[in-house]
């Protein structure tokens, strides 16, 4: 079964709180967020070369004294059936492995942890959690998404793994309302992540490559309304 990896950063200290780590990327998303910045990695994954994985783990053989764990992006990785085999090789090389998810599909996310084939969600809560407010923030209609958005919420939740929640604020789609709602709903979870919006020549929408992100005054502000709702709260900038 051929691994189909676009990307890979050695190393990272910004993708796993507390970890120093290595990034995969997979390619292909259900979402069409706007302000995505890897819109090729979405729209156009074929025109972005393959990676094999033989390449991936040499590397990674090179790092092992100096990172924690892979990370495995995208893109949305839970729309690979092979994203199981890749966790179980870099959980066989000896890593511990982060997963970013957008959380629609909850089924896929309970078999691996069920199967201990990763140490830590962050899953997506791109908006506040009724169609309207996630349709704009995902770029397509949220009916048949957001049911198994919730439900992806609820396993972290309510099971043991390690786990944020997390949403890119983004001029253009968020306000101090739309925190006040998310923090609301996830209120009392593990950790809640406020990620600023970067600009790009890249985005999906390219009315979004000119935005100019939140100001840190504005972002201390969504920081105030989460930790009303929420203990452990962080900004990544």
């Amino acid at each position: 079964m051929e691994l189909n990896i676009k990307g890979f950063v050695d190393i990272s200290l910004v993708d796993w709180d507390g970890k120093v780590s290595s990034v995969i990327f997979l390619p292909n998303c259900n979402f069409r967020c706007p302000f995505c910045q890897n819109a090729k990695l979405v729209l156009n994954p074929n025109e972005i070369p393959t990676i094999s994985f033989e390449e991936v783990e040499n590397r990674l053989k090179r790092l092992k004294s100096w990172i924690d764990g892979a990370v495995i992006t995208g893109g949305e990785p839970t729309l690979h059936n092979e994203l199981k085999l890749l966790c179980e090789k870099l959980k066989n090389l000896g890593f511990k492995v982060k997963l970013d998810t957008n959380g629609t599909n909850p089924t896929f996310l309970q078999e691996l942890i069920d199967e201990k084939l990763i140490d830590y969600v962050a899953l997506d809560v791109k908006a506040p959690l009724n169609q309207e407010k996630y349709s704009k923030a995902i770029g397509v209609k949220s009916d048949r998404f957001l049911e198994k958005v919730l439900e992806s919420m609820k396993i972290l939740r309510e099971g043991t793994i390690e786990y944020e929640f997390r949403t890119t604020v983004v001029p253009l789609i968020h306000t101090e309302q739309d925190i006040e709602e998310i923090c609301k709903s996830i209120r009392g979870c593990q950790k809640y992540v406020i990620q600023n919006f970067r600009p790009s020549e890249n985005t999906i929408d390219p009315k979004f490559q000119g935005v100019k992100p939140f100001s840190r005054e504005k972002l201390e502000k969504f920081m105030e309304i989460a930790k009303k709702y929420v203990l452990n709260v962080a900004l990544r900038t």
